[in-house]
């Protein structure tokens, strides 16, 4: 198995033990993600330590704000390095407002450009107010416009069952996270049952959004195989059979 989105540097314990247990549990490969100037090189250094490890580097839209032309060039070298293999997490939260919008627009336009200008895969965080669509709306029209020909991961998909046709019809991927084990959760496993093959991926959001089983508890790789589990469970396959699926395409993606 593998965690395509994982926050390496913000988990506890350290690095080591997170990756060894994540072993234990048959995860091979961790696709650790920065969300700044200094995540993005601890997670390079991670990627650089330890073998199963692969960055991300990019500015999380909740720390948009002074987002300037010297960060997206920043980007842009990090992501030379051969352990980086994907933009972001970029997108828009309206959620939290911890940036301005037009700053979240500002940033997320210049990395869907470093992203084609890379060749490398384009990492989505999308949240929304309770009730609204705002930041669905707009990611999904600003994609539309500015992404084509750049291979989109909707990281911890929250999509609802009657608009993923439109990622699905333009070859986004959609990766499922703990979230979707949860009791309440029922819309977001419609919507994973209705993702086809090809396009799914899985992840923990490490140190966020823990599994049920373990909910109420920091997150960490290992607990990817829960949510595989769930989703085989969903999608009525075996564990083994959605392995292979996700293991395959994240190799397609990420190339490790």
């Amino acid at each position: 198995m593998v965690d395509t989105h994982a926050h390496l540097g913000v988990c506890e314990p350290a690095d080591g033990e997170l990756v060894a247990t994540a072993r234990r549990a048959g995860v091979r490969r961790i696709l650790t993600v920065g969300m700044d100037e200094a995540s993005n090189r601890e997670a390079i250094a991670a990627a650089e330590e330890h073998e199963a490890v692969f960055a991300s580097v990019g500015r999380h839209p909740n720390s948009a704000a002074g987002f300037d032309e010297r960060a997206a060039a920043d980007i842009e070298d990090l992501a030379g390095h051969d352990l980086v293999r994907a933009i972001g997490e970029t997108g828009l939260d309206f959620y939290r407002n911890s940036s301005p919008r037009k700053a979240q627009h500002q940033a997320f336009s210049a990395q869907i450009a470093i992203a084609r200008r890379t060749g490398l895969p384009l990492v989505i965080h999308l949240r929304d107010q309770a009730g609204t669509r705002n930041a669905l709306d707009d990611t999904f029209s600003t994609l539309a416009a500015e992404a084509e020909g750049v291979t989109v991961i909707l990281h911890c998909c929250s999509v609802p069952p009657g608009r993923v046709g439109d990622a699905i019809e333009r070859g986004w991927y959609c990766s499922f996270a703990g979230n979707a084990t949860y009791p309440k959760s029922d819309e977001l496993r419609e919507t994973a049952r209705l993702v086809p093959d090809e396009l799914l991926l899985a992840e923990t959001d490490s140190p966020f959004l823990a599994p049920q089983s373990v909910r109420g508890r920091p997150n960490q790789p290992a607990n990817v195989v829960e949510v595989v589990e769930r989703l085989a469970s969903e999608r009525g396959v075996s564990y083994t059979e959605l392995e292979r699926t996700v293991e395959a395409n994240a190799e397609r993606i990420f190339g490790w």
